[in-house]
């Protein structure tokens, strides 16, 4: 099962990279997402995959919300932070939760350590003291 959803999200990225879906492009996607290679590290459980699909479609409408909010409310204040990966995640799980940090307008992954650790860049409204 969770083969198929590695197949699937190559496929995913795919699509979202060429806008095209003619026969010849979702061929030449279905062979690109096979013949791509397969990690061999611990599978993410079905169970991990469908709350990481739970939370991109939460994060649909909180970016919404996120950019409206910096629209009426700037935010001036800035700052990196670490976040630890949370344990047992498969490189397609660590991709989603880097989509998903990304994918709100208030917060992007700078970078991704090996040792299990992003750099993650936010912004906010400014504290009054």
């Amino acid at each position: 099962m969770i083969g198929y959803l590695n197949i699937i999200l190559r496929l995913t990225i795919w699509f979202l990279l060429t806008g095209n879906f003619s026969i010849a492009n979702i061929i030449i996607g279905v062979c690109v997402a096979l013949l791509l290679p397969r990690s061999y590290t611990a599978p993410g459980a079905l169970q991990d995959w469908l709350r990481v699909l739970w939370e991109v479609i939460v994060a649909i409408p909180q970016a919404y919300l996120e950019a409206f909010e910096i629209i009426f409310r700037p935010h001036n204040q800035e700052e990196v932070v670490i976040e630890q990966v949370k344990p047992r995640r498969s490189p397609g799980l660590i991709f989603l939760d880097i989509f998903l940090i990304t994918f709100t307008p208030k917060t992007i992954v700078l970078k991704y350590h090996e040792q299990g650790w992003y750099e993650v860049h936010r912004v906010q409204r400014r504290k009054r003291t």
